[in-house]
């Protein structure tokens, strides 16, 4: 199955299919990056399955190189799948995990279901602010 286009809820994401190339350095991000600007995602959906198991080992860098350039070219990131066992070996990813879920660039989560709420509350909150806003200036 090919990387997908797909709408949740407002966001256009480009899904990653589970059995493409393992995100593994700094220049597949950026490569990926590419393909969901080109595509016009806002949003970046990486199953575990594609990511190299040293994105979980904080001291290797790579999982803080591929959410800077996220950031860097705007573009949001939802890892989807289970990584307990990767949080079982190490409190800094626990940690990183933690806050990451806090934001809204980026976020690790269990499934499609999980990130579509997730999105969901976060247009509310979004939406909510901006009519604040607009009261504001009234």
């Amino acid at each position: 199955m090919p990387d997908m286009l797909m709408r949740i809820q407002r966001a256009t994401a480009l899904l990653c299919a589970p059995d493409g190339p393992t995100l593994s350095s700094e220049g597949d991000a950026v490569q990926l990056i590419g393909e969901a600007m080109q595509q016009g995602a806002e949003l970046i959906v990486v199953p575990v399955e594609r990511l190299d198991n040293r994105f979980f080992r904080l001291e290797t860098r790579l999982a803080g190189e591929v959410v800077q350039k996220c950031v860097t070219y705007r573009r949001r990131l939802a890892v989807l799948g289970d990584i307990s066992a990767y949080l079982a070996q190490s409190r800094a990813l626990r940690a990183f995990v933690s806050e990451a879920n806090r934001g809204t660039q980026v976020w690790f989560l269990g499934d499609l279901q999980e990130l579509s709420e997730r999105l969901a509350r976060a247009q509310q909150k979004s939406e909510s602010a901006r009519r604040s806003e607009q009261d504001g200036r009234q």
